[in-house]
């Protein structure tokens, strides 16, 4: 019977060891995910920054947002190249 006891205590222990790995886990990718979402931010924050900074109209402005909503990042940043490259021809 002692024999029974401690095998269902090791096992029991042995399962909370690896819901506790497994919590660690699991809270180190959330740390990581958390760190991708601020670093994500941080650039869009940037990239509207550029875009009132580069549009000169506010026909651009939106054209370059909804770039940016629907199609990401490099798609905007390639219009807002477009956008100065036209800008340097016309002057």
């Amino acid at each position: 019977m002692t024999l029974t006891l401690d095998n269902r205590s090791q096992s029991k222990e042995s399962s909370l060891t690896q819901a506790l790995r497994l919590l660690q886990q699991l809270n180190s990718r959330i740390l990581e995910l958390e760190q991708q979402h601020q670093d994500y931010v941080h650039q869009q924050q940037n990239l509207i920054g550029a875009i009132a900074e580069i549009c000169v109209s506010p026909i651009q402005e939106i054209e370059a947002l909804r770039i940016l909503i629907y199609r990401g990042e490099s798609e905007c940043r390639r219009y807002l190249r477009s956008v100065l490259v036209k800008r340097k021809k016309d002057l």
